[in-house]
């Protein structure tokens, strides 16, 4: 096994072992990809105060999400089509979070159903929602969510339309993938990656063939997707959404104080600031500089989450000491997971809370709620001054 030391390391594995579509189709953000950068390098913006001479003994990175308990804090985020960057990648990803101690949510858009998951696993996972126009797909969704045990349900609502991604278009990134000369070609050079999806029966969106009416294979699923993400949800179909779930819901997709207020309104236990990866509205703000004014607008009256360009224990840790209570890592799991299964996502996880160890305790703090402001400097400028 390679020298694992940092997330960069396996994303280099990852590059070379998946093929280019499906690469791609992580590693990109929509038309010009401002916002997919920025949610990364605004996190170098804030630095770290070091702190000497501190008892460092007996240092603790456990803390609670939305009253769970954790081994840090840090979700895997949800992520379309993972079963497609290694074969029953869905189900390796939640069996590395359920051993690690963290919690994994499990994408609509995901190729391992939510049946296979549970079978797979032993503890409860969150399941992320897309609303569809489909009613009766939407409340049968929930239902199966219910039945897995699901102890979260995670509601994004910035999907509503979906944002250009140049790369997809061009790769032909579809359901069934278009097979054009160039794809594959690429794709006979993954021999690895093949073999190991010839041995699953899982390559299609396990949560909609056989499910939604009249999606029967991956030929009639493209007419049902196209039309489907429901352009219409309003706050009034999430409060509802929030009653007919009756358990924990989780907001995704925040940006902006007055939707950080407006979840407060349906009942929400808690929010993540995100910009869904830099993918959906490009020119937007990266998540961790609109973090500020939203914790500023709801205080501690909801749990505030954060996702988008989290790629270390050093990220992880400045977004809790803003006021975070957690922190999602999409790209971040998907790197490991395309470069070495379970085996890499658990490497992920394990590189992530090192250096936020490490670096908790070079800036005098034991616990995760210790982390404040304190420790960082953030420029005066960092939230912008925009008119």
């Amino acid at each position: 096994m390679p020298v694992i030391t940092t997330i960069e390391d396996l994303h280099r594995i990852y590059r070379r072992r998946v093929p280019k579509m499906f690469y791609d189709y992580c590693e990109t953000g929509s038309w010009t990809e401002q916002t997919f950068r920025d949610n990364s390098s605004d996190f170098a913006k804030i630095r770290l105060r070091q702190r000497v001479a501190v008892d460092m003994e007996g240092r603790s990175t456990a803390t609670r999400m939305i009253g769970q308990d954790v081994a840090m804090p840090v979700a895997l985020a949800p992520v379309g089509l993972t079963g497609m960057q290694a074969a029953d990648g869905e189900i390796k990803a939640a069996r590395a979070a359920e051993k690690f101690g963290v919690p994994f949510t499990l994408s609509t858009m995901s190729i391992c159903s939510i049946e296979d998951v549970a079978a797979h696993t032993e503890k409860p996972f969150w399941f992320q929602l897309y609303v569809m126009r489909d009613q009766d797909y939407l409340a049968n969704l929930i239902e199966r969510a219910r039945a897995a045990n699901c102890s979260a349900l995670v509601l994004t609502l910035d999907l509503q339309i979906l944002g250009q991604r140049h790369k997809d278009l061009k790769n032909g990134l579809s359901a069934p993938p278009k097979m054009t000369l160039p794809t594959m070609a690429n794709l006979a050079t993954k021999w690895g990656w093949g073999l190991e999806m010839l041995q699953t029966k899982r390559r299609f969106f396990g949560n909609i063939i056989g499910h939604a009416k009249g999606v029967t294979d991956a030929s009639s699923l493209v007419d049902w997707t196209a039309g489907n993400f429901d352009p219409r949800l309003d706050w009034s179909q999430v409060k509802k959404l929030k009653e007919d779930w009756g358990g924990k819901l989780i907001l995704k997709g925040i940006l902006d104080a007055e939707d950080a207020r407006r979840a407060l309104d349906v009942g929400a236990d808690a929010i993540v600031v995100s910009n869904h990866g830099g993918r959906q509205l490009d020119g937007a703000l990266s998540s961790i500089r609109a973090l500020p004014s939203i914790l500023r607008a709801v205080g501690d009256q909801i749990e505030v989450h954060v996702d988008g360009g989290i790629r270390s224990g050093q990220d992880v840790l400045k977004a809790v000491a803003l006021g975070a209570k957690g922190t999602y890592i999409g790209r971040a799991f998907i790197y490991g997971l395309g470069a070495m299964g379970e085996a890499g996502v658990t490497r992920a996880l394990e590189v992530i809370h090192k250096e936020l160890d490490t670096t908790m305790a070079l800036c005098g703090r034991k616990t995760i709620a210790g982390l404040d402001r304190d420790i960082l400097l953030v420029p005066k400028d960092f939230e912008g001054d925009w008119v």
